[in-house]
């Protein structure tokens, strides 16, 4: 089943500071999203809702929303910054 994945306008931003190189790799990652919500080494957020994904040194946080099949990313940012 495919999900239909939605980007917060704050993430797109974040996205688009990001060096070419990693944004490639980055959107390939969301893009996969869509057929698989929770890839091997996607680990649930204790501190807040979501899931988050590692790509590099950069972090996607995102909603994954069931009954709708639908993906929320909520953040991208680089792994010393996104938590906070």
């Amino acid at each position: 089943m495919k999900y239909e994945i939605e980007i917060e306008r704050s993430a797109l931003k974040a996205l688009q500071k990001i060096p070419a190189m990693d944004r490639d790799k980055i959107i390939d990652a969301i893009e996969h999203l869509a057929f698989e919500p929770r890839p091997v080494g996607a680990k649930k957020l204790s501190g807040r809702d979501g899931w988050r994904i590692r790509i590099g040194n950069y972090r996607v946080i995102y909603e994954i929303i069931d009954h709708t099949c639908y993906i929320l990313v909520l953040d991208i940012g680089h792994r010393k910054d996104i938590y906070r």
